[in-house]
């Protein structure tokens, strides 16, 4: 109950506040992990995986220390989960940024939309029109929903504390060091591995519970499962295509194409049907977000107390059938 609380509490301040405006404690730890790969850094996947190991572990075992110090205190383990939660959910400031666009895009500000976009991703705005920007800000929404909110949120009703604080850390790490570059080829691989793993479930989640959404942004349900289904699996990242064509579906519009990065161009299969995305599809992409998040809370807060219960119970009623046998074999042993 103190997890679901906190949970709860956490997503209500996001929802109420957004991230912090000063020292926040992920900007804190982007800092002492720069610091880190200025140490350790070579171009090899053993100091990439040492790397990981220690800024991932160290806020692992902080929460799993302050979890034991109040396991006997559930308010204090409440209000734990609570500063955990609304430190690393980002649900807020997401839908508000692609509010943002749609209004510079809205007055065809391209210069203002443009500026913007280094708020949501990594591609090089300079040369992208309305179309272009209006899908980089469909896209980024669409699968930061599940890291930023649904990903933190499963982890945290999982494993509490040490979930949130986990995930948030290897997820950080990936925007770091995950991505393609002469620099982090193989330096940042198992960052970039580690966080694939932990979004796994939470991606499929996020296109699941976006396709049950899709009426309240007058999306058409059945268009965002049979889109889902479809082109999930075509997206090169193992994750980020489960969002990205679930909301292509619910919006109805087309994603993927040619992104261009700063020095780097990708360019994607087609996810959707439709037209080209346009500022009119950035609100309703935002309202899908905030509908998702919602969900996900629901489905968070309650499973402390239903299937955790249930795998808690399980778990200790093993753990105390290894000790019996352990013990019995030992008075075996001594006889």
């Amino acid at each position: 109950m103190a997890n679901a609380t906190g949970l709860v509490a956490g997503y209500a301040l996001d929802a109420l506040l957004g991230d912090p405006r000063r020292w926040h404690p992920v900007a804190g730890f982007g800092t002492a992990a720069g610091a880190l790969e200025r140490r350790v850094y070579r171009p090899d996947r053993t100091a990439g995986t040492a790397f990981t190991a220690l800024a991932v572990g160290a806020p692992v075992l902080l929460g799993a220390a302050a979890a034991l110090a109040t396991r006997r205190h559930p308010v204090a383990r409440a209000a734990l989960v609570a500063a955990g939660t609304w430190t690393v959910l980002g649900g807020r400031t997401l839908r508000h940024e692609s509010r943002v666009m749609a209004r510079a895009l809205g007055r065809a500000d391209l210069p203002a939309a443009r500026s913007r976009l280094g708020n949501l991703c990594g591609r090089d705005p300079s040369a992208l029109d309305e179309p272009e920007l209006a899908r980089a800000t469909v896209e980024s929404v669409a699968e930061n929903t599940s890291d930023a909110v649904v990903a933190p949120l499963v982890w945290g009703a999982v494993a509490g504390l040490p979930g949130l604080l986990g995930y948030r850390a290897a997820n950080t790490l990936d925007a770091m060091v995950g991505h393609r570059s002469p620099r982090y080829a193989r330096f940042g691989t198992p960052a970039a591995r580690l966080d694939d793993a932990l979004n796994l479930v939470p991606s499929r989640l996020t296109g699941l519970l976006t396709v049950a959404v899709a009426p309240v942004a007058h999306g058409d349900r059945a268009a965002a499962w049979h889109v889902w289904r479809r082109d999930r699996a075509d997206h090169p990242s193992p994750n980020a295509g489960q969002c990205e064509a679930a909301m292509a579906g619910a919006l109805g519009v087309r994603l993927g194409g040619r992104n261009v990065y700063f020095g780097r161009a990708e360019t994607r299969p087609f996810l959707g049907d439709g037209p080209r995305p346009e500022a009119r599809h950035l609100k309703r992409a935002a309202r899908i977000s905030g509908a998702v998040g919602v969900a996900a809370l629901g489905l968070a807060a309650l499973y402390p107390v239903t299937v955790g219960r249930l795998v808690g119970a399980a778990g200790r009623a093993a753990l105390g059938a290894v000790t019996r046998a352990a013990r019995d074999s030992g008075r075996g042993s001594g006889r």
